[in-house]
């Protein structure tokens, strides 16, 4: 039995958490939630898994709830209530489902307090990748990707020496854009990028899909993850998303993950690993999918992996910067305040204007956060 602190249980993932959670119920008890606002979900999810330990990041969302906690429940508020959380509830592993900055702090507390982490926040890695895999491996604790993709590397890595490895493949769908010229891409609306062809995933995430910036967020949590330079992590275009990615060994082999597009897959993994255990998904046809196709990216309409590489080799406070100017102006993009093409030349513009603190404290890094915060709102305000 594996005892689980869920952070984000009311997204996607945290939804398909508790859908293993109910699956397995011999493996797996949740014995932490907590979410941002969606204090009604919290109390549903509470009640079903008979969970003590829970927590409301935002204060207004947090008095509102109070009155309505069941009996016994230890509550924890603010910004600081994930980490207090995470600290004194009794637990074997935290996932963490937070999207932004915000998993931080906890994910680093998880591991000090001597809990496994995973992880299918992305920010964690981007932001503070150094920091996280020297905490892990001084506790001598795991971290384990829930992220589809790293989750398959993971996967292909077992009983792999990783002297073996050339390279690492992460499979991207290519978004709804895939085959849009640069003129099309200038016309895009909110409404056409949140169609994801492939996944139902949140609108920031989405967004992320449809710019490649998911992608190269990836590529940078990979080459912490699986500690290989940048120039060693590849991404291919695959639409199907059935293969979730590859490993490319020194003699040619290129072993693959492949399932049906459910992240139950990649979550069930990370809670039962080095086990494996049966599941209620749809095993995969392949006969029914008939065909199975690969190409390479187009970096010049999806400068997204560029700048990602240039962030993850610069390495310190770049990537941090990357990752905020990007939440920056998705949600401008969101709110109808720029174009669609516009996100990555603010991203690109604030990376140009930083100055890169090669080994920062977590101090620096969070300045470095609020820094690109600021430099990329003052474009919007400048009409930039």
């Amino acid at each position: 039995m594996k005892r689980v602190i869920l952070l984000g249980s009311s997204g996607s993932i945290g939804e398909s958490t508790c859908k293993v959670a109910r699956a397995l119920p011999e493996k797996m008890k949740i014995v932490g939630l907590a979410v941002a606002k969606s204090t009604d979900r919290l109390l549903e999810q509470a009640q079903e898994f008979g969970v003590k330990a829970l927590a409301v990041s935002d204060s207004q969302a947090a008095e509102n709830v109070k009155s309505r906690l069941p009996s016994g429940a230890k509550f924890y508020s603010g910004s600081d209530g994930l980490t207090r959380m995470v600290e004194e509830t009794q637990a074997d592993m935290v996932l963490v489902a937070i999207v932004g900055t915000a998993g931080l702090a906890p994910a680093l507390a998880a591991l000090e307090s001597g809990k496994d982490l995973a992880v299918a926040s992305k920010e964690i890695l981007v932001l503070a990748g150094s920091a996280v895999m020297a905490e892990a491996k001084k506790r001598g604790k795991q971290i384990l990707p829930v992220d589809s993709e790293h989750n398959a590397i993971f996967q292909c890595l077992q009983g792999a020496n990783g002297k073996e490895v050339r390279k690492v493949i992460l499979t991207a769908s290519g978004g709804p854009f895939r085959q849009s010229s640069s003129q099309e891409m200038e016309k895009v609306t909110v409404a056409q990028a949140l169609k994801h062809p492939t996944w139902s995933m949140g609108k920031k995430i989405t967004i992320d899909s449809a710019t490649m910036f998911n992608k190269g967020l990836e590529m940078i949590e990979a080459h912490w993850l699986f500690g290989l330079p940048m120039s060693r992590v590849d991404v291919v275009v695959h639409p199907q998303s059935i293969v979730h990615s590859m490993v490319e060994f020194i003699d040619g082999s290129v072993l693959a993950q492949l399932s049906v597009t459910d992240m139950c897959f990649p979550i069930q993994y990370a809670v039962t690993y080095p086990e494996r255990m049966p599941s209620g998904l749809p095993p995969l046809d392949l006969a029914k999918l008939g065909n199975l196709s690969f190409e390479a990216p187009d970096e010049k309409r999806f400068p997204a992996l560029r700048l990602a590489r240039e962030a993850g080799e610069a390495g310190g406070t770049l990537p941090g910067v990357f990752n905020a100017a990007n939440e920056v102006a998705v949600e401008a993009f969101l709110e109808g305040r720029i174009s669609f093409p516009r996100i990555w030349g603010m991203v690109e513009s604030v990376m140009q204007e930083h100055r890169t603190e090669k080994n920062p404290n977590l101090e620096s890094i969070v300045a470095a956060d609020q820094w690109a915060r600021v430099q990329a709102k003052a474009q919007l305000g400048r009409g930039a």
